[in-house]
């Protein structure tokens, strides 16, 4: 593809070659023969410092925000902005085909992105998916390494879905993907904001600024569907730029409302009630938090012009997802659940959903992950030693940081807690201690890798099923 071609809709500042181009990157490792090479300033390295290297490398042109007084550089105002167009051409513009569905928050997006792509499935609309989870473009899947991926790959996947015969999209979105600007230029249908609590302090900082990266969706759909049952989402509602529908499960002034709720360990159950219409939805899945994330998805449904009648029958074809409240099969009488959660709200969902049904001990075992917000430590132990009747404390993702040092300001949020506690730093060892100390009626929770198969031990990714764990104990 010609090097004009690519840069169609960025404003550059220098004058270029039109030479030709096969390869677009940011990574100097992936530059060689006929790649364009793109600056970007992140957080491992500023990729300004190697334009350099990247044309001795091969790279035809690289793109820059800067004067680097080099040969071939080509000058824009934001490189993250041009590499996301850049990306789009490439692949031909995919999503000028595609009706895309952004979900953002800070707990339930998996689980909504799910729920509508099963909804439209059913429905008998072709739907991908891009997620935490997996990749899903319609005829296949690949593994998800981002919430939501680079510029290139996730141009790729639309491209993919395109030839596929896709017709929607539903894809997650990150803040650090909108404050990175990932997903500029997009065009959303229909953007969900499920949620705003504590997470990703360690990148934006401030509240303050994580709760403007996501309100980044917002100036690019053309309609967002907002849980005001969330105190920071009431609070942002005023800065949302484009037209906004709300739901609720307790709030009648909301332009959708669950009223008559029922949860129970098999199932949610209440009645969508919005303008104009009203039907029952049923989801076979269990919690509070199911709740709000199938009211959220349909209400997305019906602001896409589908009827209550067609959302009802197909809520009832939601399936579970992977690592969210998932129920692992054991030969005893008390009960394993793998979950995802791994903010303080998210604990506290799913132990509040627990204690629901739990007719013995709550058995919960968590850490939380290195080289992240440490804020939330303290309180994720709070709600632990709160909610548990023994609190299993161990690793998660320490990554470069040291376990007991994580551990220890967990620790920290326990002293006046009533729970048992126990305290295992090897997460194996501790899983094992828990389903030892299970008796008829208890419920172990295994809360923070949910979906994932593998702990991040220093740099390295080691293999951790915590599925393959449990099987692997009751075989012993």
């Amino acid at each position: 593809m010609k090097l004009s071609a690519l840069l169609q809709g960025v404003k550059t500042q220098s004058a270029f070659e039109d030479v030709e181009i096969e390869r677009v990157t940011d990574k100097d490792k992936d530059t060689n023969k006929n790649t364009l090479f793109i600056c970007i300033d992140g957080n491992q390295y500023d990729g300004h410092k190697i334009a350099k290297t990247a044309l001795l490398n091969g790279a035809v042109a690289v793109v820059t925000e800067r004067d680097l007084k080099i040969e071939k550089q080509i000058i824009v105002e934001n490189t993250r902005e041009a590499y996301s167009q850049i990306a789009s051409n490439f692949y031909g513009n995919p999503t000028e085909k595609l009706k895309l569905i952004g979900i953002t928050g800070t707990n339930g997006k998996t689980s909504t992105s799910f729920y509508i792509k099963n909804m439209l499935n059913s429905l008998g609309c072709k739907c991908g998916l891009i997620g935490t989870v997996e990749n899903d473009f319609g005829n296949g899947k690949s593994e998800s390494t981002l919430t939501t991926p680079e510029p290139m790959e996730l141009q790729k996947l639309f491209r993919n879905m395109i030839d596929n015969n896709c017709e929607y999209c539903v894809m997650e979105v990150s803040s650090q993907a909108l404050a990175q600007k990932r997903v500029y230029g997009l065009e959303f249908e229909i953007s969900v904001l499920t949620n705003i609590t504590v997470d990703h302090l360690d990148y934006h900082i401030t509240m303050e600024n994580y709760i403007n990266s996501k309100l980044e969706l917002f100036t690019n759909s053309r309609k967002a569907i907002v849980n005001i049952d969330d105190n920071n989402v009431k609070n942002a509602l005023s800065r949302i730029e484009c037209p906004v529908v709300t739901c609720s499960a307790i709030d009648n002034k909301a332009d959708y409302t669950a009223k008559n709720v029922l949860c129970n360990e098999a199932y949610v159950q209440y009645e969508l009630v919005g303008m104009n219409c009203i039907g029952r939805i049923t989801v076979n899945l269990p919690g509070k938090f199911t709740v709000y994330n199938s009211l959220c998805a349909a209400t997305a449904l019906i602001e896409l012009g589908f009827s209550v009648d067609e959302i009802s029958k197909s809520a009832e074809q939601i399936k579970k997802v992977k690592g969210r409240a998932e129920k692992v099969p054991v030969p005893k009488n008390f009960t394993v659940i793998i979950d995802y959660a791994h903010t303080p709200d998210g604990l506290e969902n799913i132990l509040n959903c627990i204690k629901g049904f739990a007719q013995g001990k709550i058995i919960t075992v968590f850490g939380c992950g290195g080289d992240r917000d440490k804020s939330k430590r303290a309180e994720m132990g709070r709600i632990a030693g709160e909610l548990s009747n023994i609190a299993v404390v161990t690793s998660d993702n320490p990554r470069t940081e040291n376990p007991l040092l994580i551990i220890n300001d967990i620790l920290g949020g326990m002293e006046r807690t009533k729970s048992k506690l126990a305290i295992i730093e090897n997460r194996r060892q501790a899983i094992e201690f828990a389903l030892s100390k299970a008796r008829k009626g208890d419920v172990v929770l295994l809360a923070g890798k949910g979906h994932e198969t593998y702990q991040i031990v220093g740099t390295e990714k080691i293999p951790f099923d915590e599925r393959e764990i449990v099987k692997e104990y009751f075989k012993e």
